[in-house]
């Protein structure tokens, strides 16, 4: 059974850092791609940034390049989301992801970011 736990949200004051982690299970890790999304109030759910399998491709939203870094330890079986430079505008639900085998999408719980002073 696939499952994708998030963790690291909190709330930090705006130009904090935090670092997102999802631990996956279940599946073979280190050959799919992993994705972290956000979902803000009354927004549709964005895509933030993706990782290849091996960790040497990575894509980011426009809105977080240059203060977010993705990134993926197989051995582990865990992808990261390193945040920095953080704002009020980043708060949401960050939610681990995958496409597994035959197209089937797995989504992790997600994790409550609020940037606030």
């Amino acid at each position: 059974q696939v499952q994708l736990a998030e963790s690291g949200g909190g709330l930090v004051q705006p130009g904090g850092s935090l670092r997102l982690s999802c631990a996956a299970s279940g599946f073979i890790f280190s050959i799919y791609a992993m994705s972290w999304y956000r979902q803000a109030p009354g927004k549709e759910r964005e895509l933030v940034a993706r990782i290849s399998s091996a960790g040497g491709s990575t894509n980011y939203a426009d809105s977080v390049k240059g203060r977010f870094t993705i990134s993926r330890d197989n051995a582990k079986n865990t992808v990261y989301l390193q945040m920095n430079s953080l704002k009020p505008e980043d708060t949401a639900v960050y939610y681990c992801y995958t496409q597994g085998g035959r197209g089937i999408n797995y989504w992790g719980q997600g994790t409550q970011v609020t940037v606030s002073s």
